[in-house]
Parts: C-alpha cells; sequence; structure tokens
C-alpha cells in the first residue's frame, strides 16, 4: 500500500485537520510521513502609487517563524503516534507546483490534502491549490473533508 505520505499545510485549521488525518493514516499503514508548508517569496507589493514595503529580513524571519509552527504540530502528532516524519519549508510563487516537485522528490506514494469544508454551493468547490494539485499530480491525491 502506501509507504511515504506528504501532508501539506497552510497553517489553517483545516489544512491541519486534514494533515492529522493523514499521520493516524500513516500509523495505520506503517508508513512514514513528509510534512510541507511552503510560503511564496518576498516582494514588494505596489497598487497603483501605494506600495506596502515589508523589509524583507523581517518577512523572512515571520515566514520561517510561521512554517515551523505549522510543521511543527504535524510532526509533534507524528512522533507521539509512532509516526516516521520529516519535515519542509519550501519557498515558492506556486504552492501546487512546490507541494508536487516534493512529492516527487521525496518519493512520496500519496499526497492528503484538505478541501474547504463549507456547506451549499461553496462545498462543492475545493481549495484552489487542492484543485491544481489533483489535476497535475501523477501521485494518488486523498482529499479530506469533514
Amino acid at each position: 500500500m502506501f509507504k511515504h505520505i506528504l501532508l501539506p499545510t497552510d497553517g489553517s485549521e483545516f489544512s491541519e485537520r486534514a494533515a492529522l488525518y493523514g499521520v493516524k493514516l500513516a500509523q495505520s499503514l506503517n508508513a512514514r510521513i513528509t510534512a510541507i508548508t511552503v510560503t511564496a517569496p518576498w516582494q514588494a507589493i505596489a497598487i497603483g502609487e501605494v506600495a506596502v514595503v515589508v523589509p524583507e529580513a523581517d518577512y523572512e524571519m515571520r515566514a520561517e517563524t510561521n512554517a515551523w509552527n505549522f510543521l511543527n504540530k504535524i510532526t509533534d502528532a507524528a512522533k507521539a503516534a509512532g509516526v516516521p516524519r520529516n519535515a519542509v519549508h519550501i519557498r515558492h510563487a506556486s504552492p501546487y507546483e512546490a507541494i508536487i516537485e516534493a512529492a516527487n522528490s521525496h518519493g512520496c506514494d500519496l499526497i492528503v490534502m484538505g478541501s474547504h469544508g463549507r456547506r451549499g454551493i461553496a462545498g462543492l468547490l475545493l481549495g484552489s491549490e487542492t484543485v491544481r494539485v489533483l489535476t497535475h499530480s501523477k501521485i494518488p491525491v486523498l482529499v479530506y473533508r469533514e
């Protein structure tokens, strides 16, 4: 069955729940996990005549801190469950591409991602990154819904 599961997280409550489900799945399959979060590279944003600038060093420090806070929740749960684990923080302008590249480079054979958990018409729509991963990945993707 599956031996290495990639667990992408953006730090949201729902992606964290999906990742924690992935940890339980890995435990039941005697698989290992790699948790991943993707941060957009620093850039200055200019809208018309207004520019919003966060100094690059501040951005990088905050991005790194936030990324490892997200990832540590998942790896701590994996450790508690006895699941072999790894975590990576990648800077990339396109999260779905980074997720697929990481799954390939780390030898993952399954990606577990969350969808939007809303009801009604919004509930029919998956998150845009999830849709892109589903569309472009050659590795199986399990979409977690609550």
